[in-house]
C-alpha cells in the first residue's frame, strides 16, 4: 500500500512537472532552439530545472525593458557637429574600404551608430597595458569619469581604482559606475562606501540598490566602457580585476584586447552610457541636461573611422551580430576570428561555412581550457564543425584567451565585449568599436599571427583521438547551446 502510494506521489510529481515544463517555457516569446532547449533541462531535471530555470531563463521584466527603450539616445546633434567640422579636413582623412559601406549603412539603420572619423587608436594586449593607461587617464580626469563593466572584483586593482575614483570625486570631479551584480558577484558595499561618500555614485545595472539576492544569471550587462571628460574612451574585453592581470594560477597569463579611443567614438560611447545610466539610476540621479557631457571636438587625433555599436535584449534586433554575419558574407579573402566562446547559431554558422565553400580563408582561435565547463565543450564541437569545411582552427597555448575579435580582409575589424556565441547575440548587453582602418586591422592580424605562435593547430585527428566521453561531453553540451 505504501509503494503504491510513493508511486502515485511520484507520477503526480512527473505529471505536474511535464504540465509545469510546457506551460513555462510557452509563457513568453523565445525562439525554437531555447525551448527545446530549455524543455530538456525542465524534463530531465525534474523539481531542480525550475530552480534552474529560475537563475538563468527569466527574462528581464517589460518594465526595464520600457525603460531602456524610451530613452533618448542623447550627444548626437554634438557628434554630427563635430563630424562636420572634420569633414572639412578631408584630406587628412581615410576612405572607406568598399567592403565596409553595406556594413556602415546597417548599423546606422539598426543602431542609430554614427560614423565617427579622425579617431586615435591604442591597442592594449595585456592587463597591466591597460590599467596603467586608465589608471593615468583617470588621475588627469577634470570633469567626469564614466565608468561601465561587467565585472569589478574587490580586490588589488578594483580596490586601486576606486580608490583613485574617490580622490578625484574629492576633487569635485563627478564619478558614476555601473556595475553587474551577478558579475562582480554581488554589490561589494564595502568597496563603494568611500566612494559614495566623497560624492561618487556606484549602481548595479537595472537591479534595486539593496536588493538582496540578484539570481538572474541572464541579461546582464556584459559591456566594458570607460569615459573620461568626454574625450578619452575605453572599450573591449578587459574587466576590472587580479585576474585580468594574470595573477590567478587556474587561468596564468590573460590574454585580451581592448582599445583606447581619442576622437568622436568616445562621444558615442558616452551616449550609450548615459542611456544605461537613466534606465537605472533613481529620479534623483537621472542626467537630463547632458550637453556638458559632450564636448565640441576641434582636434582630429587620429585617422580611423569608428562606429560604436552595441546590442542586447532591450531591442528585436541582434545589430552586433548582424554586424558579424555582414562581414562574413563581405568577406573576399579571409576571416580571422578570436574568441573565449565560440558558440554559433544557425546563421553566423552557416553564413561561415558558405565563406568557406567560396574560397575565404577562415582562421578561428579558441582558448585551451574552460572557464565554463558546458561552454567550453560546446566550443570545441563547433570548432571541431568547422575543420570539417575547411577552416583554421587554433588553440591558444600562452595562458587563457579571452580576446574578443573579428578582421577581415585586413580592411574592417571589431573589438569589443561580444563574443562569437548565442549569450552574447541575445541575452546580454554589449558594446563593440567597429573600425574601418587597414592600418589597424593589420595591427590586429599581426597581433594574432603571434598568438598563433603560441598555438596548437586543431586537426580532424585531434578530436578522433578524443576519448568517447569525452565526445560525448562536446555533443550533450551542444544540446544546451541556445541557453549556455
Amino acid at each position: 500500500m505504501l509503494a503504491e502510494t510513493v508511486i502515485i506521489i511520484i507520477v503526480g510529481i512527473l505529471l505536474i512537472n511535464v504540465i509545469g515544463a510546457i506551460l513555462t517555457v510557452f509563457s513568453e516569446k523565445r525562439d525554437i532552439a531555447t525551448i527545446w532547449a530549455w524543455l530538456l533541462v525542465l524534463l530531465l531535471l525534474p523539481v531542480l530545472g525550475f530552480v534552474i530555470f529560475y537563475f538563468a531563463g527569466s527574462r528581464i521584466s517589460n518594465k526595464k525593458i520600457f525603460r531602456l527603450r524610451t530613452q533618448e539616445q542623447r550627444g548626437l546633434e554634438q557628434i554630427a557637429n563635430n563630424q562636420r567640422r572634420v569633414l572639412l579636413k578631408a584630406e587628412k582623412l581615410l576612405p572607406i574600404p568598399i567592403t565596409a559601406t553595406e556594413l556602415v549603412n546597417l548599423f546606422l539603420k539598426t543602431n542609430n551608430a554614427m560614423l565617427t572619423r579622425g579617431n586615435d587608436i591604442q591597442i592594449f594586449q595585456t592587463g597591466q597595458e591597460k590599467f596603467d593607461a586608465l589608471l593615468a587617464d583617470i588621475q588627469k580626469a577634470k570633469h567626469h569619469i564614466h565608468l561601465e563593466y561587467f565585472t569589478i572584483f574587490d580586490d588589488n586593482i578594483g580596490q586601486k581604482i576606486i580608490q583613485l575614483l574617490t580622490q578625484k570625486a574629492r576633487e569635485g570631479v563627478e564619478v558614476r559606475i555601473i556595475y553587474d551584480q551577478f558579475g562582480s558577484h554581488g554589490r561589494h558595499d564595502r568597496l563603494y562606501r568611500p566612494l559614495r561618500r566623497a560624492g561618487g555614485i556606484a549602481i548595479p545595472f537595472l537591479m534595486r540598490r539593496f536588493q538582496l539576492l540578484a539570481l538572474r544569471f541572464n541579461f546582464r550587462i556584459h559591456r566594458k566602457i570607460a569615459i573620461i571628460d568626454g574625450k578619452i574612451g575605453y572599450i573591449g574585453g578587459f574587466n576590472v580585476g587580479d585576474q585580468y592581470l594574470g595573477e590567478f594560477t587556474k587561468f596564468g597569463n590573460w590574454r585580451d584586447t581592448h582599445l583606447r579611443m581619442d576622437g568622436d567614438a568616445v562621444l558615442s560611447m558616452q551616449s550609450r552610457f548615459l542611456m544605461d545610466w537613466n534606465a537605472t539610476a533613481e529620479a534623483n540621479e537621472l542626467l537630463i541636461d547632458t550637453a556638458q557631457y559632450f564636448p565640441e571636438n576641434i582636434e582630429l587625433p587620429g585617422k580611423s573611422m569608428v562606429q560604436i555599436v552595441t546590442s542586447g535584449p532591450d531591442s528585436q534586433v541582434n545589430q552586433i551580430k548582424q554586424g558579424f554575419m555582414r562581414m562574413f558574407a563581405s568577406a573576399k579573402q579571409e576571416i580571422i576570428i578570436q574568441t573565449p566562446y565560440f558558440i554559433p547559431d544557425s546563421p553566423i554558422l552557416e553564413t561561415l561555412e558558405i565563406a568557406l565553400m567560396s574560397g575565404v580563408k577562415v582562421r578561428l582561435m579558441i582558448p585551451n581550457k574552460p572557464d565554463h565547463p558546458f561552454v567550453y565543450r560546446a566550443t570545441q564541437y563547433y570548432a571541431k564543425e568547422l575543420i570539417n569545411w575547411g577552416a583554421e582552427v587554433y588553440q591558444y597555448e600562452g595562458g587563457f584567451l579571452h580576446s574578443k575579435v573579428v578582421i577581415i580582409d585586413n580592411e574592417v575589424a571589431t573589438v569589443g565585449s561580444a563574443n562569437m556565441d548565442i549569450r552574447s547575440f541575445s541575452l546580454n548587453f554589449e558594446a563593440n568599436a567597429f573600425i574601418y582602418d587597414r592600418q589597424l586591422a593589420t595591427q590586429l592580424e599581426l597581433q594574432f599571427n603571434e598568438d598563433v605562435a603560441q598555438s596548437l593547430q586543431l586537426t580532424q585527428d585531434y578530436f578522433d583521438q578524443q576519448s568517447i566521453w569525452m565526445k560525448f561531453k562536446q555533443k550533450f553540451s551542444r544540446l544546451f547551446s541556445p541557453i549556455l
